[in-house]
């Protein structure tokens, strides 16, 4: 992807700036100045500077949203999940189209879904990157992001979707092909920094589990990893045993944990862990409540994510949407059920607005370089508004922005100082070429799954029972490794 050019300082004007700073408040008019990537100064007005101006007039400006937790990689798939459950989609994505995916299709599935992100004025994406069926797609994976231009934890997967038929071979050369990717593409600083997405705990065995956390910890790599969603089963469990072993830590983003209870709970705020909320993948594949609740009770900072494109939108004006309305309606159904109506809503649209920004930056790390426009933070920047109807009248920024707000409103982005959106407009993207080639390559993943006589989503009867039963057999070898630890 060609990235626009601009002068080494970009003055944005006039905008209605909201910093997401609390010790810099809110410039109903104000000037952001940008020098090499970074944002020098905030200001009601910033004269006399020599630079490229963009008029905001009009616009909010606010930092670009990040992202804690997306299947970039299946944006090849998009709207394939809507009617499916959550075992169709382990069955029917993950066991299934994932292995029909060649290293072009990871390529071009990652630079698409990026794009997507863009488009929305997403500039931060943590990439769970689970489709590295060959040392060929982690490579595509990375090059895919690096194409579009988006920030990105690229967060390495070691899952196997062809148990029986592996491309790849020993859990060991995963580990190995992980230190190859970290050495190759993040020797230096950078738009992308390395990360790890753990297989699911107790599908493989415990052991294996532990050198993935070993090699992420090696490298002071994020550590991403599903958690607490298959209701019924050990599948996904496994934080006592974590605890336990003292494996657990800050350096881990723990997505979905819909069912976990107070002990669990404890375990993630004891060791400053992270929670990423999947709002519409959560609620349409029966996961459970969003935990925005057991975040609040247990003093951790709630953040959303997208998590598939498969099912959901890639927009996250959609999660805040449904993550507000649902938290308030769930902060407020025991006066319903007592027969009154509450006095007030219970969360405000700017702390919505926060779990896409400073909380998101935190989890992945880099807080101290974006989710707000602070001076000496890297230049993600997003304008919202113009001309749009739903725009109009703008009384409450915040509300506008979280109940009114879609990607066709995010006229012009900004990724570390570089305009990568103008004025509603992807910048070097030739976008019919583009969407032609997705098509064309959804089209041909497919019909190499038809061509091996396989149907979709797949799903055997009872398939979570089966897989649970080979569960609890590796859940018991990490009870004895915890009380070994004792």
């Amino acid at each position: 992807m060609y990235l626009e050019v601009t002068m080494a300082r970009t003055l944005l004007r006039g905008g209605h700036v909201l910093t997401m700073d609390p010790a810099l408040g809110d410039f109903p008019g104000g000037d952001i100045l940008i020098e090499d990537g970074v944002i020098a100064a905030v200001a009601p007005s910033l004269d006399g500077v020599d630079a490229e101006v963009i008029d905001a007039s009009g616009h909010l400006v606010l930092p670009g949203l990040i992202d804690t937790h997306r299947h970039t990689w299946q944006s090849l798939t998009r709207g394939i999940c809507g009617d499916w459950s959550l075992a169709d989609y382990f069955f029917g994505i993950r066991m299934t189209i994932s292995p029909a995916y060649t290293a072009e299709d990871v390529r071009l599935g990652n630079r698409l879904g990026a794009l997507d992100a863009l488009n929305a004025g997403v500039t931060t994406l943590l990439d769970f990157s689970h489709c590295n069926n060959t040392p060929d797609h982690s490579d595509g994976a990375v090059l895919g992001l690096q194409e579009a231009g988006i920030r990105a934890a690229f967060c390495y997967g070691f899952f196997e979707s062809s148990p029986g038929n592996s491309k790849f071979g020993e859990h060991s050369a995963r580990i190995a092909d992980f230190h190859r990717i970290a050495d190759r593409y993040f020797a230096s600083d950078g738009l992308l920094t390395l990360g790890v997405s753990l297989s699911e705990l107790f599908c493989l065995p415990w052991e294996q589990t532990v050198a993935e956390l070993v090699a992420a910890r090696e490298r002071n790599a994020l550590i991403v990893n599903h958690a607490g969603d298959v209701w019924g089963s050990v599948m996904c469990d496994g934080y006592v045993e974590l605890d336990a072993l003292g494996l657990l830590g800050p350096d881990m983003v723990h997505v979905h944990c819909n069912k976990f209870g107070d002990t669990e709970w404890e375990a993630i705020a004891r060791s400053g862990g992270k929670i990423s909320i999947s709002v519409e993948t959560e609620l349409n594949m029966s996961m459970g409540r969003p935990v925005f609740e057991r975040c609040r009770r247990h003093g951790v900072a709630p953040t959303l994510s997208a998590d598939v494109v498969s099912l959901n939108s890639g927009d996250l004006w959609h999660q805040m949407r449904f993550g507000l309305g649902f938290t308030r309606w769930e902060s407020t159904e025991a006066v319903n059920l007592a027969g009154a109506m509450p006095e007030s809503v219970t969360t405000n649209a700017k702390e919505a607005l926060e779990w896409t920004t400073v909380n998101a930056a935190h989890a992945l790390g880099l807080g101290d370089r974006i989710g707000s426009l602070t001076p000496g933070k890297r230049a993600d920047v997003q304008l919202v508004g113009g001309g749009a109807v739903e725009q109009h009248p703008r009384i409450d920024p915040y509300a506008t922005l979280v109940f009114q707000t879609t990607a066709a409103d995010v006229r012009t982005v900004l990724v570390d100082g570089r305009i990568v959106k103008r004025d509603g407009v992807l910048t070097g993207v030739d976008m019919p070429r583009l969407t032609e080639e997705a098509d064309s390559a959804a089209e041909a993943i497919l019909g190499r799954i038809r061509d091996a006589g396989q149907e979709l989503p797949g799903t055997p009867p009872g398939a979570f029972a089966t897989a649970d039963a080979a569960a609890r057999e590796i859940y018991a070898d990490a009870v004895r490794a915890a009380k070994a630890a004792q």
